[in-house]
């Protein structure tokens, strides 16, 4: 009984422990995307002094339309390149969360193995114990009958 609770309470642990991994990734994750929030609000503004700084030429609109088109695409590739990181983390995080399920149900089969081993050996105790108390009474009966024929022996003779 108290293996099962302290399973039991192991199992609570483990579950508290995902919940608490499962936080602090969300966590990082709003992290992330604060950060990422900042890093473009940055970008705009150094796009928007780019293109202060090229309205001062002549070909200020040929420029800030490069510009533009250039940032685009850096914002493009960037964010296509943070895509798939973020797909890796995910895979990442997946699989170890996989392995700890794994893992924790094989704990769980140890543990269910262990308390079928034990519960045998209790069986095995118990029959053991029986045929024991069942020779004593054998062997007490078989020396009553071996002190009331001693006894007739003795009236015998």
């Amino acid at each position: 009984m108290r293996e099962r609770e302290r399973a039991r309470e192991r199992a609570r642990a483990n579950m508290r422990e995902h919940e608490r991994t499962r936080e602090r990734t969300r966590e990082r994750t709003r992290e992330r995307t604060r950060e990422r929030t900042r890093e473009r609000t940055r970008e705009r503004e150094r796009e928007r002094e780019r293109e202060r700084e090229h309205e001062s030429t002549r070909e200020s609109a040929n420029a800030r339309e490069r510009a533009r088109t250039h940032a685009r695409e850096r914002e493009r590739t960037r964010e296509s390149a943070n895509e798939r990181e973020r797909m890796r983390m995910r895979m990442r995080e997946r699989e170890r969360e996989r392995e700890r399920e794994r893992m924790r149900m094989r704990e769980n089969e140890r543990e269910n193995e262990n308390e079928r081993e034990r519960e045998r050996t209790r069986t095995r105790e118990r029959t053991r114990t029986r045929e024991n108390a069942r020779e004593n009474e054998n062997a007490r009966e078989r020396e009553r009958e071996n002190e009331n024929e001693n006894e007739r022996e003795c009236e015998r003779e």
